[in-house]
């Protein structure tokens, strides 16, 4: 922070100089517009005029269909410039567009959230996204997502215990909601990175907020993996569900039982930065989750006759000690976010 004093120039009229590093950074220049937005705090905000125009326009892309050959390329395009905070993407083609290409326009919009068809005709088709950032805390998002995929985890493990089928479809179909707040978490986080006063409006005023932010989601969309997984084996073992003794299911449940908990603590220091509580969480996954799940393996090997079976309820167990080692690292981001802070356990100087 550079200090500068406060001149006064003519009658009544108060003034400052800019830095000079920063005026040559922005490239202002004698007679160019500077934008003054005054902050709850009492602070004032300074923005160049051109900067503020930037802003305001409307962020278009245009993607050539026919340089996108591979299976799922235009896709990921399509994802990559929705997540960059893209208004309106255009994807074209100097002859037709193919009829695969359409499949994945159609089914990329349906994964994204706010993201629409406006305008499409044989040689181009014009998505718009109508979503306001600021209607959406990033916050808000990210608890919506652990709701879904903690959800995802434990109807996955229910239907195993019931064995429930349709409960294990219904999981598996859960995941493309999961994606969609993804998605639009990374977008917003995106966005905030490019302009800083839409950040401050997210809950995202420092950078490594957004960083943390960024790695955390991903950690919950792995979880809504996981769950997703756990449930095609439930589907895989089906009817011979029925024939597992009830001590193995019940051994599955309750280290599904310490997942879960591991999960909750990690998401609930995660909002109030008590790293008791995120400490918690780490040594219950290295202490009992790693343990019990090498027991169950050994378990599940001598009680289980089914080659075929036993493999996917290895496969289950496995994805609860991965959705419990990722509950684990988002401890260990609570813990870096909350060290940011001056507190009781860690004063800084």
């Amino acid at each position: 922070m550079e200090g500068r004093k406060v001149q006064r120039v003519g009658h009544s009229t108060l003034a400052v100089s800019l830095p000079h590093e920063w005026v040559k950074e922005v490239g202002l220049r004698q007679g160019d517009l500077l934008m003054c937005n005054p902050e709850k705090d009492g602070a004032l905000r300074l923005v160049p005029g051109s900067m503020a125009q930037r802003k305001a326009e409307v962020r278009e892309c245009l993607i050539n269909s026919d340089l996108c050959d591979e299976s799922g390329m235009l896709e990921r395009i399509v994802v990559g410039n929705y997540v960059l905070g893209r208004e309106i993407i255009r994807v074209v083609s100097a002859k037709r567009i193919k009829g695969e290409h359409l499949d994945e326009i159609r089914r990329t919009v349906r994964r994204l959230m706010g993201l629409g068809i406006i305008e499409e005709t044989p040689t181009q088709v014009a998505l718009q996204c109508s979503i306001d950032p600021v209607k959406f805390p990033i916050h808000m998002a990210m608890r919506r997502l652990y709701v879904i995929a903690s959800t995802m985890h434990k109807e996955a493990i229910q239907a195993l215990t019931e064995h429930d089928l349709k409960l294990a479809d219904e999981t598996v179909r859960r995941e493309e909601e999961a994606d969609m707040i993804y998605w639009l978490i990374i977008r917003l986080a995106s966005v905030a990175q490019q302009d800083k006063a839409l950040a401050r409006e997210l809950g995202l005023e420092e950078s490594m907020q957004i960083l943390s932010s960024r790695v955390l989601v991903h950690f919950l969309e792995r979880i809504g993996d996981w769950g997703e997984l756990i449930a095609k084996n439930v589907l895989e073992i089906g009817a011979y569900g029925t024939k597992i003794k009830p001590r193995v299911i019940d051994s599955i449940s309750q280290l599904s039982d310490l997942a879960q908990a591991v999960c909750h603590k990690a998401m609930d220091c995660f909002f109030t930065g008590d790293v008791l509580l995120a400490n918690s969480a780490i040594e219950t996954y290295k202490k009992i989750i790693e343990t019990k799940e090498e027991k169950l393996i050994q378990e599940i090997s001598t009680e289980v006759p089914d080659a075929a079976v036993c493999m996917r309820l290895r496969a289950v167990i496995w994805g609860i000690r991965r959705i419990a080692e990722l509950g684990a690292e988002v401890a260990e981001i609570t813990i870096d976010r909350a060290l940011e802070r001056p507190s009781k356990i860690c004063e800084t100087y």
